[in-house]
């Protein structure tokens, strides 16, 4: 077998307080995009982008739930990931989408905070975003194009910005159709 400069890197050890500090953030984040998708964006009908996107319409196309779709579609990313940018990135990013996808499962027959589309947007938008923002800041992810981007810009001359919002006008193209 051959030995890689990857496989002999020694992953700093974390102080327990430190672990549990990022178990609580990382929680926190997963539960805020999860009542963000359930009370407000998927009950009426809006799409965030992203891997979660593509769940969001799969799970709308079979009748399944989200927490399962967005768990699976989400594994090929853990492993780049974790082959890509290291162990405890992967660590934090399978506890924050494992967290996610129950929640979603658990909150699945909420009530929708409002009917309004417009109002739905704007919170379940900023429930997403501050979300995803405490999970980043806390070294994992909760959607793998972000993964994905992050690898391609490396290798591209276009930010991360720039190659998630290509990959989102395709994927909000085709919930046009779906929805």
């Amino acid at each position: 077998m051959k030995n890689t400069v990857e496989e002999n890197i020694e992953h700093p050890k974390l102080s327990l307080i430190k672990v549990i500090a990022r178990v609580v953030l990382i929680t926190l984040g997963a539960l805020l995009m999860a009542v963000g998708l359930e009370v407000f964006l998927v009950p009426n009908y809006v799409v965030d982008g992203g891997i979660t996107g593509i769940s969001i319409m799969l799970a709308h196309l079979s009748g399944l739930r989200l927490g399962v779709f967005l768990f699976l579609l989400n594994l090929p990313f853990v492993y780049l990931g974790y082959k890509q940018i290291g162990k405890t990135f992967a660590i934090s990013t399978t506890y924050g989408i494992t967290m996610l996808s129950f929640f979603t499962v658990i909150l699945h027959h909420a009530e929708a905070f409002t009917d309004d589309v417009l109002l739905a947007t704007v919170f379940g938008g900023m429930l997403i975003g501050i979300g995803v923002g405490i999970v980043i800041r806390s070294g994992g992810a909760l959607d793998g194009t972000e993964i994905l981007a992050i690898l391609i810009s490396k290798k591209a001359p276009l930010s991360v910005g720039n190659i998630v919002m290509f990959f989102n006008f395709f994927i909000l193209g085709t919930a046009g159709f779906v929805f």
